[in-house]
């Protein structure tokens, strides 16, 4: 069983979406789970393939390839105090940004299935009324936990 790294920050104050990219990757690669260069990949592949990362109203989703710079199994979120515009015709602005990294091609199917159902049982809005960081890891906590 594998058990992924998790961060959060809560109330961030992002000037555009690539800031609040970064902001959701930070707690990671504070972590040492992904490298320095893994949110800038991010960002790169978007402004490439566009706001594909944005999954839901209000809800978007970076990540990059394992050989991008993802060191371990992760998860974070960065809750913004004010929404930010991607460019998604449908789902814009974005106010949960999650992030995640896997070493591997196969070790974050697991983890991000559990993401999907619990984001349908209401994670976002759980994460936006989190009164903190400890909340917040704790709401991500029950994501990765357990995960085959």
């Amino acid at each position: 069983m594998t058990t992924p790294v998790i961060g959060a920050v809560v109330d961030v104050r992002a000037a555009d979406w690539r800031g609040a990219v970064h902001a959701a990757c930070a707690p990671l690669v504070s972590d040492g789970a992904l490298e320095p260069r893994y949110p800038e990949r991010c960002i790169a592949i978007a402004e490439e393939h566009g706001p594909y990362m944005v999954l839901a109203p209000g809800i978007a989703l970076a990540h990059a390839r394992p050989e991008d710079g993802a060191l371990a199994l992760c998860l974070s979120v960065a809750v913004l105090a004010t929404p930010v515009e991607f460019g998604h015709d449908e789902n814009d602005p974005v106010d949960v940004v999650l992030a995640f990294g896997s070493p591997d091609d196969a070790a974050h199917l697991a983890l991000l299935q559990n993401l999907a159902e619990h984001l349908l049982d209401g994670l976002a809005d759980q994460l936006r009324q989190a009164p903190d960081r400890e909340a917040a890891v704790r709401m991500l906590s029950a994501v990765g936990s357990p995960l085959q």
